[in-house]
């Protein structure tokens, strides 16, 4: 398949350089608005030719979620792949991010956390993974508007066996402390003014500058922005770029290096309808400071 083939959502690559090929992850269920089926992986060599999909979760029927599959990351730590992923568990109980574990790229994915870890009085999604310079694991995350009106990203840290969180969550910034998000009109919150917080991702810049992207709207348009944090710790302080990065109507993006490690990718999702989302794969400047076309 080629990539304008895929229907997937919050695409996440992983660049594999044990055999040389791309891994890519995504919400990969044809409506992710409702039950879950699972979560599958295409591979290839070249961002653009893709073999798949390949199933690497199932869930069984002891399984605490039944829909809401979504944003599956996967991360090496500590000899194991962790797949950081949201869903909403059984009972009305809040959405929020889980932990399943493989010993490969290609699963099968099995519980690792005792359901999501984040708050469960608060609606969450999207969370990342993150490991500061003392090996200390974090969980990156929304605090989503549909519950609180101003969608916030907060820092949770995690046990070192990534099954537990320690201590209590902080929060890094609200949507609207950026300059380029617009309140973002939706007919269940008519009353309000809203502003989305989606899909954060953390890296270092080529400046080494700890960096995050994220997703917001500008005029009811998906778009993805760039925070920016000079003191090299997740807690901050975090400071927005002006303007967002992209604003065509796509969003919930990561950032990875080419399997030769000599060019610097953006991926994302567009448009923002489903089914039509598809992955893309845009270059950018180390530091995020422009688009490459």
């Amino acid at each position: 398949m080629r990539s304008n083939e895929i229907q997937i959502r919050d695409p996440y690559v992983y660049p594999n350089k044990e055999d040389g090929l791309y891994y890519l992850f995504g919400s990969t269920d044809k409506n992710i608005w409702g039950k879950g089926e699972g979560f599958d992986v295409y591979v290839g060599s070249d961002l653009e030719n893709w073999e798949g999909p390949y199933p690497i979760f199932r869930p069984d029927s002891d399984f605490f979620s039944e829909e809401n599959f979504w944003a599956p990351e996967v991360h090496f730590y500590e000899g194991r792949y962790y797949l950081f992923a949201t869903f909403m568990p059984k009972g009305n109980a809040r959405r929020g991010t889980a932990i399943l574990s493989s010993d490969s790229l290609l699963g099968p994915f099995t519980k690792h956390s005792e359901g999501p870890l984040t708050p469960r009085e608060w609606e969450c999604l999207d969370g990342t993974f993150y490991v500061d310079k003392h090996n200390q694991p974090w969980m990156i995350f929304c605090h989503e508007w549909v519950q609180i009106g101003d969608g916030r990203i907060c820092a949770l840290k995690l046990s070192n066996d990534l099954k537990e969180t320690v201590g209590e969550p902080v929060q890094l910034f609200s949507a609207s402390d950026a300059p380029w998000p617009t309140a973002f009109s939706h007919r269940r919150f008519e009353n309000r003014k809203n502003y989305v917080t989606d899909g954060p991702f953390i890296f270092c810049d080529s400046d080494g500058e700890l960096t995050m992207i994220w997703s917001s709207f500008v005029d009811n348009v998906y778009a993805q922005g760039v925070a920016r944090t000079k003191n090299h710790h997740i807690l901050g302080p975090w400071e927005h770029d002006s303007k967002p990065l992209y604003k065509s109507d796509g969003g919930h993006g990561m950032i990875f290096k080419d399997l030769k490690r000599e060019k610097t990718y953006l991926t994302l999702h567009t448009p923002n309808q489903t089914p039509l989302e598809r992955p893309i794969f845009i270059e950018v400047s180390g530091n995020l400071e422009k688009v490459k076309k």
